[in-house]
């Protein structure tokens, strides 16, 4: 039986004002196989533990980004982290294997809509051309990129009520991870995992 345990990184540089990270943070917090870490919460100061980073790492199987789409990337908080705690020796270089064979994926919200996040579209890339250097940064540790999870036009979304059936969906995902078989998902260049997860709901083939 798989049984896999999960790390949520969440940034989130004003949460008071988030309608939808917050929500997913306490959605993830309640799962039993996850451990939440909220970045900008245990260091205010951006006085990272390398220490204790490395060791939480160590000791999960899958390692999530949770975070607003900032200018295109992460909060600073999560760049901060990468740049200190993925050490050389560590997470990479010849003797740096403590990541290898863990998964990796973003669960990121986006204001724009979903049409703007496309080669023809006001972005003029996708969001996951966006996020290739995460991409590239998991492949640098041995890690397994899976697509990400993401909400579009996030701003709108309690309005329009879509965020429900969005958190319903990471909870989804949460149990998905957790302890089913993830390889078709980590070779798949789907736009979002959020595709390929409805896709397999439905029963579609090849999904």
């Amino acid at each position: 039986m798989i049984s896999r345990r999960l790390l949520v990184l969440f940034a989130h540089p004003s949460v008071h004002r988030s309608q939808i990270n917050a929500r997913l943070a306490k959605r993830a917090a309640r799962h039993p196989q996850v451990t939440l870490v909220d970045l900008y919460g245990e260091y205010p100061d951006y006085a990272i533990d390398i220490d204790r980073e490395q060791q939480r790492l160590c000791e999960h199987d899958v390692v999530i980004f949770m975070f607003p789409l900032y200018w295109y990337s992460t909060p600073a908080i999560l760049k901060e982290w990468q740049d200190l705690v993925l050490e050389y020796g560590f997470a990479y270089g010849s003797d740096g294997h403590a990541l290898s064979g863990k998964y990796f994926l973003c669960a990121c919200t986006a204001e724009g809509p979903s049409e703007a996040f496309d080669a023809s579209g006001y972005n003029n890339h996708s969001l996951r051309s966006l996020l290739r250097p995460l991409e590239q940064t998991a492949s640098l540790c041995r890690m397994r990129y899976l697509p990400p999870f993401a909400l579009f036009g996030a701003r709108s979304a309690v309005q329009e009520g879509r965020d429900q059936a969005h958190i319903a969906a990471f909870g989804d995902l949460l149990d998905c991870l957790a302890a089913q078989p993830l390889e078709s998902l980590a070779e798949s260049e789907a736009r979002t995992i959020n595709d390929l997860l409805k896709r397999e709901s439905a029963g579609e083939p090849g999904a």
